[in-house]
This record gives structure tokens, C-alpha cells and sequence, in this order.
């Protein structure tokens, strides 16, 4: 998987929402601006092109020329910040993109495709990989805002459309993309965008599901203590179940309280976290097997 550089495009007037600021929108206690750049916070430098706003991750503004001047535009702006050779194109207004889409589109960009697998009527050879690869959801809509590009092949045809049209502003996105050979990647998840406040109301109750609840919340949590740790939650629910039925409720969590920080006195990894859990779910177990 290639290193990479992220564009954000958070600017827009929301004419659906009213004019309110959606970036700053909050789904599951972040807004939709911090929960896409957790998304990509691999990469190396981000870019956001709109207002500054308070952000979790560092990030370099920028504006398009002229305010206000559409997507094109806008990332034309940010493709000037781009020092990588693979450039991460996003809107700021997708709740349930995450790393391992992330990794997904850019794993797609390295593999070699058969011949007709490239979109926008480049068929390309077999081997080739094409300018990018953009997500489609599941009703065949292309999704240019959900996709990584060749830095190079989309400066190219930023040029082109420069040299056509005489300036970038107004222009969609779709005159970009049909000039160039894309990859269409099947994502339902990752394109879902908030255009408007049912899709607002749809998200929160997604992300509130009892499927999703617990690792959005885990998430947030994370994100908002700046903690970069993966643990195995299955085995530290198992621990907090034992501890509350073999023991006392309250004993739950005072003892995950207790594993996590005998993890961190032994160095804060996933390593430490699943030893500590190891030992006190043990523990658990001996308890409750004791005769009274």
C-alpha cells in the first residue's frame, strides 16, 4: 500500500441543511469533519479546503479561488499542498468512512485490473491500474469525492479543463473524471453522505444500532483522548461480565479500570492490554469456582 496524501473538500453553502456549517455537524458525539480525517489519518500530510474549524488531527487550510467556487475549484486548491505521488480525495460529510476503506481504495489503486475494469470508457491494459479508483454505491452512482488518485494524472486533467474552459470555478466534477481512467470500487458503506437532515437523523440512529453502538462509542472514546490502541473489546466484555456475575456488578469496572492501567504501567500496547486481561479474567474464573 503506497503512501499517500489526504484532500478534504469541506467548504459548500448546505443549501440542504439550511446553511448550517455541515462539517461541524456532530454523528455519534464528532463531527463529520473529525470523523473523516480519523479515516485518514495515515496518511501524510491532510489538506482541508474550507473555513478553518477546531479539528482532532493536524491539518493545513486552504481556500479555493474564488470562495465559493465548487468542488473543482476547491481541490485544485488543495492538489497545490500534495507532495505525495497518490492523492486520498474526500468530502467531509461521510460518517461511516473509516481506515479500512481507506486501505481498501488504496490497495485497489496498486493491483492490476483486467482490461474493461478502468471506467469512463478507458478500458486500460491488464496490469495498468489506471488514474484512480473511485467508490460506486449500490444503486451504480460514481462517487468522485470517495477516491484516490495518481497525484500526477489528476493535475493533468486540472490543467486541461484550466486550458478549455479558462478557469476552474463552476465546473463539475464529472468534467475531471470522464477525462480520466478510473477503477470503480463497490462501497455502499463508505459513500453514504449527509446531504440533508434526514440523512443527519439516519446516521445518528445507524451509528446508535445495537450492531454499531459499541465500537462507535469505543471510537469516539478513542478520539477523544487521542489514543491509537486496538484491543480485543469480545475479551474485556467477557472479563467485565465475569467479574460482574462472579464477584459483584460493581466489580466490572474497577477491574477494567484496574487492567488498563496495569497495561499502561507495562508499556500501554495491545500486548499489555491482552496479558492484563488474561490474568484477571483467570482470576474471575478461580473466584467464582471457589466453594463458599
Amino acid at each position: 500500500m503506497s503512501g499517500y496524501d489526504a484532500v478534504v473538500l469541506a467548504g459548500g453553502a448546505a443549501r440542504r441543511l439550511g446553511g448550517a456549517d455541515k462539517p461541524s455537524v456532530r454523528v455519534g458525539g464528532r463531527t463529520l469533519l473529525n470523523r473523516v480525517l480519523a479515516a485518514c489519518a495515515d496518511a501524510g500530510s491532510i489538506v482541508v479546503v474550507g473555513p478553518e474549524r477546531p479539528t482532532a488531527t493536524k491539518v493545513t487550510w486552504t481556500r479555493e479561488e474564488p470562495y465559493g467556487g465548487g468542488p473543482v475549484a476547491a481541490l485544485a486548491a488543495g492538489l497545490r499542498h500534495v507532495r505525495a505521488d497518490t492523492v486520498l480525495v474526500l468530502s467531509a460529510d461521510l460518517p461511516f468512512l473509516d481506515k479500512e476503506a481507506v486501505r481498501t481504495l488504496l490497495t485497489a489503486l496498486d493491483t492490476p485490473h483486467a482490461p474493461g475494469a478502468a471506467g469512463n470508457g478507458g478500458g486500460g491494459e491488464a496490469g495498468a491500474s489506471g488514474d484512480g479508483v473511485m467508490v460506486v454505491d449500490s444503486g451504480g452512482q460514481d462517487h468522485p469525492l470517495v477516491a484516490v488518485y495518481r497525484t500526477e494524472a489528476l493535475r493533468e486533467g486540472l490543467e486541461r479543463l484550466g486550458g478549455e474552459h479558462g478557469a476552474l470555478g463552476g465546473l463539475s466534477l464529472r468534467r475531471l473524471t470522464a477525462g480520466l481512467s478510473l477503477t470503480r470500487l463497490p462501497h455502499s458503506t463508505a459513500s453514504l453522505d449527509c446531504d440533508t437532515w434526514e440523512d443527519i437523523t439516519a446516521a445518528r440512529a445507524r451509528i446508535r444500532d445495537d450492531g454499531n453502538v459499541l465500537d462507535e462509542w469505543i471510537a469516539a472514546v478513542k478520539a477523544e483522548l487521542g489514543i491509537e490502541l486496538d484491543v480485543d473489546t469480545a475479551a474485556l466484555l467477557d472479563l467485565a461480565r465475569d467479574a460482574a456475575h462472579g464477584v459483584a456488578r460493581p466489580a466490572a469496572p474497577l477491574t477494567t479500570f484496574l487492567v488498563g492501567y496495569a497495561a499502561a504501567q507495562q508499556g500501554g500496547g495491545p500486548e499489555s492490554v491482552a496479558e492484563a486481561t488474561r490474568k484477571a479474567a483467570a482470576l474471575a474464573t478461580r473466584w467464582a469456582e471457589e466453594p463458599e
